[in-house]
């Protein structure tokens, strides 16, 4: 397919998904009129959960989204739901005594979940930087700096390299360091460093600053070195502090995400001899979640074990968008035809399954016979207007500038 067909064809159908259906969702039902901000859950039938905590990694990516779309579409109500994300994680998340963010917050905005999860942070730097972006606030580029200081500071392992995964309250050492249940309580993850890396970027983007790019670009080396296996260009998932490997589980999801998201960080880095070595990388990456990750109705798998035998039988949403943008992303580097065919087979799993069209937005996933999981809530703490409100804007900014 040419891309001047791709963009009378494909380009119109991302657009009318992120316009009429993901941000038309959340703007309609998540708004929080009692308690200000936005609610913290939604069942699948969207019955509001009245007395849901509100996570970190909800309001951070919420503010992120509509900070997005403010930039690519310039619509005065993302604005709007961009402020009144940043105005409740600034009134309510940011910690006034130690600094940076609670992990959560009860329904009423009063602190829940009081430890430093740097996870949780990176997202808060990502979407201040962000907003700053779209709004030019300010306020929200010096939050975002300050963030960086208080990960570099607290954060940083200077000995092994990169970032252990949460601290205490005060910032302290503390043995809870897992991001949820499904985690290993390890000292350091590749999804905390992933995003990092990726909240390091955005905010690169906007503040060139010196110290921030030496960082940067650690961090792009220590995840060739350290986090993506040499043999298998997987992904390996959780480490000690020296990065001895403790899991050899395998995450298409966040394979084909890494994979576009580490080739991002060194086009806004712009060290050339790194964009060499992260594209081959990436590609690899790229190559390797392609050949043994895509199911034959196009959807991508969520985890295998290192043989490659399933762990899990479903489709989540969020390894179905990165897979569009990821193939999108390989096959913008090397012009493979099968690359775009695949970003395209994910885009149609997406429309066949994925979206709901009775309550809107997307469900959490699909059963391996392809049947929708609404046991699992539309809004939570981890199901978020990001991944696919995302990969719709990328497909969108990449079309532009593709000739």
């Amino acid at each position: 397919m040419q891309l001047s067909e791709l963009r009378t064809s494909w380009l119109p159908k991302v657009e009318k998904e992120v316009k009429d259906n993901i941000l038309a969702f959340w703007l309609q039902h998540t708004l929080d009129h009692k308690n200000g901000g936005f609610l913290g859950e939604i069942r699948s039938d969207l019955t509001p959960v009245e007395d849901a905590e509100k996570s970190l990694v909800l309001n951070t990516r919420i503010l992120w989204t509509f900070s997005s779309a403010y930039r690519i579409f310039n619509d005065p109500a993302y604005l709007e739901a961009a402020r009144r994300a940043y105005a409740y994680l600034t009134a309510h998340f940011t910690d006034p005594e130690h600094g940076g963010l609670f992990w959560s917050v009860n329904a009423k905005g009063e602190p829940a979940q009081t430890k430093k999860q740097v996870y949780g942070q990176a997202f808060a730097i990502y979407a201040y930087s962000e907003y700053y972006r779209a709004a030019a606030d300010p306020d929200a580029l010096e939050q975002a700096v300050q963030l960086f200081h208080l990960l570099e500071k607290h954060s940083f392992d200077p000995v092994h390299l990169g970032y252990v995964e949460a601290l205490s309250r005060s910032w302290e050492d503390t043995d809870d360091v897992s991001l949820s249940g499904k985690d290993l309580n390890e000292k350091k993850s590749m999804n905390t460093h992933l995003h990092v890396m990726e909240a390091y970027t955005n905010l690169y983007r906007v503040y060139p600053n010196e110290e921030l790019g030496r960082q940067l670009k650690a961090l792009i080396e220590v995840t060739l070195n350290h986090i993506v296996d040499e043999e298998s260009a997987h992904f390996l998932l959780f480490f000690d502090e020296a990065w001895h490997s403790k899991s050899d589980h395998v995450s298409y999801g966040h394979d084909i995400e890494g994979s576009w998201l580490l080739v991002e960080a060194a086009e806004v880095l712009g060290d050339a001899e790194v964009l060499e070595k992260v594209t081959s990388t990436a590609l690899r990456m790229a190559e390797a979640t392609y050949r043994e990750g895509i199911d034959e109705d196009g959807g991508l798998w969520n985890e295998a074990d290192s043989k490659g035998n399933l762990l899990d039988p479903d489709k989540d949403w969020w390894p179905q968008a990165e897979s569009v943008v990821g193939f999108f992303n390989a096959y913008q580097l090397t012009g493979e035809d099968k690359y775009l065919a695949a970003s395209l087979a994910s885009w149609t799993f997406i429309e066949k399954y994925m979206v709901d069209r009775q309550h809107g937005e997307w469900y959490w996933g699909v059963t391996r016979g392809r049947v929708p999981i609404v046991e699992q809530s539309k809004v939570s703490a981890w199901k978020c207007p990001y991944h696919n409100g995302r990969a719709c804007f990328e497909i969108i900014e990449r079309m532009k500038h593709i000739h």
